[in-house]
């Protein structure tokens, strides 16, 4: 399935009302609530600047998400051939906005290096 189709089922997790309301013409830009394993997720998705972006937190508790739960946002939110990375940066350039919070990118204008798989 692709990127679009993907965000096409999405969008009945969208936020439509209040302070992070989006709709359906904003496409790749919004505030979504998923519920995964009893929790409710505040996914965050964006593309600007040759990037896609999906920031994940958890909307009722002060936990970080699991692998599990950001492979399940992957498989929501990029299409099945997408590479997304969660970054780890230089120390003199880290960021911590929230301290619940992971992100997962995708570059749109160029190839992500990737390594083999069997490595992965």
């Amino acid at each position: 399935m692709t990127t679009v189709e993907k965000l096409r089922r999405a969008e009945r997790w969208r936020i439509k009302t209040g302070d992070l309301a989006s709709t359906e013409i904003d496409g790749w830009n919004g505030n979504f609530l998923v519920p995964l394993d009893g929790d409710l997720w505040l996914v965050r998705i964006s593309d600007s600047m040759g990037w896609r972006h999906a920031s994940v937190s958890n909307a009722q508790k002060m936990i970080l998400p699991t692998w599990h739960i950001m492979c399940r946002i992957k498989e929501s939110f990029f299409g099945d051939e997408s590479w997304a990375v969660e970054y780890h940066p230089a120390k003199d350039e880290y960021v911590n906005d929230c301290p619940w919070c992971l992100h997962l990118w995708e570059s749109l204008n160029e190839k992500m290096p990737i390594p083999p798989v069997i490595l992965v």
